[in-house]
């Protein structure tokens, strides 16, 4: 799944984007698990829970900050 942040939209969310980490890719804040691999995974029919439980880095509050924030640009 492919989507854009906006430059003034990265201060908002619980995301860090770094050339040094994953090559730029965006990712959670203080993890290397790229944002992507949510939306993947809930595409693919893992719950939110089962993928916090895979990515045990990733809190409950930043999942739903970006999946809310998502939500509102579709």
């Amino acid at each position: 799944m492919s989507f854009v942040i906006e430059e003034e939209e990265v201060d908002r969310l619980p995301i860090n984007i770094d050339p040094e980490i994953m090559s730029g890719t965006p990712v959670f804040e203080g993890t290397r698990v790229p944002v992507d691999a949510l939306l993947n995974n809930l595409s693919a029919g893992v719950s939110l829970d089962e993928f916090l439980e895979n990515f045990p880095t990733v809190s409950r509050e930043q999942a739903l900050t970006v999946l809310s924030f998502f939500e509102s640009k579709s």
